[in-house]
């Protein structure tokens, strides 16, 4: 049994969650949490305290949200901590060098790929994009650099042609609280040794945005299929289609690839929604008009006027893996 470490956590969103509970319940001692400021919130807009913030709140564990700690009096205070080690998880702020060196041990990030591939904001789903037959978690030593830390564990998982952005999300996040407290345990004995990242296979995920989300007929249904698999919850997929009332950006929750069928490019071929690509198609399984609850792509085209064998919608997008 480690002695316990005198510990900062760092983190914002649910990801991080399972890795701070890790922590407590490896008899660590989290002394202070940090995280993104409260924010508002879903559809009333209500200012929010992140996940990691409410689940520390929670266990008694004091909070701290500061917009940035590349001032001085924001390192001083961390400093004054006398962390034994910081463990990150999605925390969302740049750690400087001074905030880096403070903990006796540094500073450690579960991080949701297999680096050095997709360093960056969206690797789960930069990893389902791309078409990745795995992915895993990377407890890594951090430095100044955007995930370039030496390495301190490795883990994989696979990917698989079910595997949504919402499964695998959940998959990390639990690999990533069993690895930590192993890995810190491995750190403070000095039985880990971190291992530098090697140069070659080195890829960013690029962070997300709306448009990410248009889907792209002109693309292979491969791609669109996974395109819906990685980006749904967000940014989520959607194409616009002319309508009685004018153009409406229509939500894909979810989407199939149908092997046999094919096309022009964005042609309606049956009446469950199936869109032709430029190989193969895909039926959009889950749709949701503005305003509107989620229907089956059959639902979907008995309230909406388009023709088997006419155009869907736009075809200009991305399918962009960030490769």
């Amino acid at each position: 049994m480690t002695a316990p470490l005198r510990l900062v956590f760092m983190g914002t969103p649910d990801f991080a969650v399972p890795s701070l509970a890790a922590l407590i319940g490896a008899g660590h001692a989290v002394v202070c949490v940090y995280s993104q400021p409260p924010r508002p919130a879903g559809r009333g807009q209500q200012v929010q305290a992140s996940p990691v913030h409410r689940f520390a709140e929670e266990h008694g564990i004091p909070v701290r949200t500061p917009k940035s700690l590349r001032n001085a009096e924001a390192q001083a205070e961390f400093a004054a901590l006398d962390a034994d080690a910081a463990v990150v998880a999605a925390y969302g702020l740049i750690l400087p060098q001074p905030v880096l060196d403070a903990p006796r041990l540094g500073c450690v990030n579960v991080h949701g790929s297999l680096l050095p591939r997709w360093r960056g904001a969206a690797p789960i789903q930069r990893s389902i994009l791309a078409g990745d037959a795995e992915t895993g978690i990377t407890i890594m030593q951090m430095d100044i650099g955007l995930d370039t830390g030496a390495m301190l564990s490795k883990e994989a998982v696979a990917i698989t042609p079910a595997t949504t952005a919402s499964s695998l999300h959940d998959e990390l996040a639990a690999l990533g609280a069993r690895m930590i407290a192993p890995a810190l345990a491995g750190l403070a004995a000095g039985t880990l040794a971190a291992e530098p990242q090697p140069e070659e296979g080195v890829t960013y995920a690029a962070k997300l945005t709306r448009e990410d989300g248009r889907l792209d007929w002109t693309r292979d249904a491969a791609c669109v299929e996974r395109q819906v698999r990685a980006l749904t919850p967000w940014p989520g997929c959607w194409f616009d289609v002319e309508g009685e009332r004018g153009t409406e950006r229509i939500k894909v929750l979810a989407a199939e690839l149908v092997a046999d069928a094919s096309g022009a490019p964005g042609t309606l071929l049956d009446d469950r929604l199936t869109v032709a690509c430029a190989e193969g198609a895909v039926r959009l399984t889950r749709v949701q008009r503005p305003g509107k609850a989620p229907v089956d792509g059959a639902a979907f085209l008995r309230g909406f006027a388009l023709s088997v064998g006419g155009p869907v919608g736009g075809h200009v997008g991305s399918c962009n893996a960030g490769n």
